[in-house]
């Protein structure tokens, strides 16, 4: 085998260049040609995806509101002890920015952050901005304690300090419906006031709930599509992409017709004496509603995976089960469905994920109970335009997502589906 190796490498090509060397540069010229024809798919999915999430959760996080806004008032408090009310360097600092934040039209972003954190503090900033450019000359601190009691409260003054710097971690700790202290102590929100770590696990009990109800559904159909004739299968696929082909706002509102308390169903089981007309059924703006709209819309993403592995099952395995004297039902549970284990897990890796990050359908048939985290997120980006806690709410989720796709790795693998 040396011999062989060495005899190539003193080959040459016509041209006169090594053999061994021509090949390496063959091998590096592929391999461009390779990067080049993925580096479409690597720069759609790279501005499509990988830059939206990196921005969404760098919001969760990122601060720069109070330092860009007031500058001179952070320089100030940068070696105030925090114990008493800053000096008169402090509320000159503040009448400056305060002035010159009017003026630049973007004091309201920086009143916007610290209402975040403690309510009541737009009204202050914006308020004492207005009135502050009217001051013309020192000493401030006993004007501004004059304009706003909120100036000769040193907790307001350790807000702005604490809100100070590029990076925050105050929308990760809202997100889990904490809070942080005057003192700077993080704790647990009234249970009124805790609504996330409710929404977090209603979402993932129903989309636990959703996949398993979308795996029982989809078995026998895959298992009709993999072992009917193929005429029959044919018709039968196209049953199973239809709702592709549909607005996924048809489908949803058209479950709104059918579940509604007046709806076809409600209808049918009075008109079948099951119920009577005052006991019709609530199906829908509840989590009964999300559940059936969701799984509607998600079972051709169970069914699709679950085809693909059932079809290439050889049917003679299921003859050698019975002719070894196993009866059908053993020979399904022990042969077959063992061997769809792979179809199972990717149907409800998908399933799954689309559902814990679904927001239409239940935003429109979920009502009060029926909403998910997901909802919370759209609220905060589109109506109280608080896009760090969004973020933070979308960053949390991420990781729910990564753990949950880390224990499936586990438990099922990558691999292990690759052999199935």
């Amino acid at each position: 085998m040396a011999n062989t190796y060495s005899k190539v490498g003193e080959m040459t090509t016509n041209d006169g260049v090594p053999l061994k060397i021509s090949l390496q540069r063959s091998q590096r010229k592929l391999k461009l040609w390779a990067f080049l024809l993925v580096a479409p798919l690597l720069i759609f999915i790279t501005i499509s995806f990988i830059l939206p999430v990196v921005s969404m959760t760098m919001r969760g996080v990122e601060n720069p509101q109070v330092a860009n806004i007031l500058p001179n008032v952070v320089d100030a408090l940068y070696v105030w002890d925090g114990v008493d009310l800053p000096d008169e360097a402090a509320y000159e600092a503040l009448v400056i920015d305060l002035t010159a934040g009017r003026k630049n039209k973007n004091i309201g972003k920086v009143a916007s952050r610290l209402n975040y954190e403690r309510s009541g503090m737009r009204r202050v900033i914006s308020g004492s901005s207005r009135k502050a450019a009217k001051l013309k000359e020192g000493p401030y601190k006993e004007q501004m304690i004059k304009i706003n009691k909120a100036w000769g409260d040193v907790t307001t003054w350790s807000l702005i300090k604490r809100e100070s710097g590029a990076f925050t971690y105050s929308y990760l700790v809202a997100a889990v419906d904490y809070k942080i202290t005057d003192q700077g102590d993080i704790v647990a929100k009234s249970e009124e006031k805790q609504i996330y770590k409710s929404l977090f696990g209603r979402t993932l009990m129903m989309s636990f709930t959703i996949t398993i109800i979308c795996i029982l559904l989809a078995y026998p159909i895959a298992y009709l599509l993999a072992t009917l004739p193929m005429a029959k299968s044919n018709l039968l696929m196209i049953l199973v992409l239809l709702p592709f082909w549909t607005s996924l706002l048809v489908r949803t509102t058209t479950w709104i017709v059918l579940l509604q308390s007046n709806g076809v169903l409600n209808d049918i089981l009075v008109w079948m004496n099951i119920i009577d007309d005052s006991g019709r059924l609530q199906m829908i703006y509840n989590q009964t509603g999300t559940i059936i709209a969701m799984t509607h819309i998600l079972l051709p993403f169970m069914v699709l995976p679950l085809y693909s592995v059932m079809k290439t099952i050889p049917p003679s395995y299921m003859r050698a089960a019975l002719s070894l004297g196993a009866n059908p039902v053993v020979s399904y549970v022990r042969v077959y469905i063992p061997m769809t284990v792979t179809g199972i897990g990717a149907g409800s890796l998908l399933v799954f994920i689309l559902s814990i990050g679904y927001y239409i359908t239940p935003a429109l048939v979920g009502g009060q109970s029926g909403v998910l985290i997901s909802n919370m997120i759209a609220y905060h980006m589109q109506n109280s335009l608080n896009w760090g806690l969004a973020g933070a709410l979308g960053f949390i989720l991420l990781v729910i997502v990564m753990i949950f796709y880390a224990i499936f790795n586990k438990v099922i693998g990558i691999d292990k589906m690759k052999m199935g």
